[in-house]
C-alpha cells in the first residue's frame, strides 16, 4: 500500500494518506483560479484512500463557497491549502502542493477550461529560472 506525507506551507499540520489516487486533475474554473490565487488547482483524487491527520488537525480551518459544491480546507496560521474530505460524493481531495516529496502520479487532464485565465496559454511558452530572476524596468 502506497503512504504519501504532507504537510502546509508552515508545518502546523502534517498528514498521512494510505492508499493510491485515481485521479490528477487541473481545474480551470472561476473559483479554483481564486482559491489558489493562480491559472488552475492542481488536486488529486481517491475514492479508496485514507487520510490520517499527524498534527495540527486543530488548526484546520474549511470553506464551502455557498450554493456550490466548491470546499477547501486550510490552515489557519499560513493559509495552505490542505486535504478535503468531499463527504458528499465520498471522495478525497489532496492539493498537489501540499504533498512532501514526489507526488506519486501525473496531471491527467486540465478540466474547466472554457473558463480558464486570459493568460493560460502564455505559461508554456515564457521563459523559464531555477530561481527568482532580475527584476528589471
Amino acid at each position: 500500500m502506497q503512504i504519501t506525507r504532507g504537510s502546509c506551507l508552515c508545518g502546523a499540520i502534517t498528514f498521512e494518506i494510505s492508499g493510491d489516487f485515481e485521479q490528477f486533475l487541473l481545474c480551470h474554473c472561476h473559483r479554483c483560479q481564486k482559491d489558489t490565487g493562480s491559472v488552475h488547482a492542481a488536486n488529486l483524487f481517491s475514492t479508496q484512500a485514507q487520510l490520517k491527520w499527524l498534527s495540527g488537525a486543530e488548526k484546520i480551518s474549511f470553506y464551502q463557497h455557498p450554493l456550490t459544491r466548491h470546499q477547501k480546507s486550510f490552515c489557519s496560521i499560513c493559509g495552505a491549502a490542505v486535504p478535503t474530505v468531499l463527504s458528499q460524493q465520498n471522495l478525497l481531495m489532496v492539493p498537489a502542493g501540499c504533498i512532501d516529496g514526489k507526488v506519486p502520479i501525473k496531471p491527467q487532464a486540465h478540466i474547466f477550461t472554457a473558463s480558464q485565465a486570459n493568460w493560460a496559454q502564455e505559461c508554456a511558452s515564457i521563459p523559464a529560472f531555477s530561481q527568482l530572476p532580475p527584476i528589471t524596468d
